[in-house]
């Protein structure tokens, strides 16, 4: 049954990689890019979980904090061209 989870979050993820590819503006694609590093996740979850090593747990929460900074840095950087810039200021934006 884990394996065939473990083939299921495969095959979405190459469904979503190809929204990732084919994605008509750069929002769609960074969201199709972070459902990919939450099934990631989950994936590497679910093969901790079968080769029976309990750490890989450790490394799922690492790969999802990293995963959900990055997003939130490629957006900011779509918004304002900047990783440094901050919100435009009352009444210019």
């Amino acid at each position: 049954m884990i394996v065939a989870t473990a083939a299921a979050l495969l095959a979405a993820m190459t469904l979503v990689m190809c929204r990732a590819l084919m994605g008509p503006t750069a929002y769609d694609r960074v969201l199709a890019l972070n459902n990919i590093g939450t099934k990631t996740v989950v994936l590497i979850a679910v093969l901790g979980f079968l080769n029976g090593r309990p750490e890989f747990l450790d490394l799922a929460l690492v790969y999802a904090l990293i995963n959900f900074i990055g997003t939130i840095a490629v957006l900011k950087y779509i918004e304002y061209g900047d990783l440094g810039a901050g919100s435009p200021p009352e009444g210019r934006g």
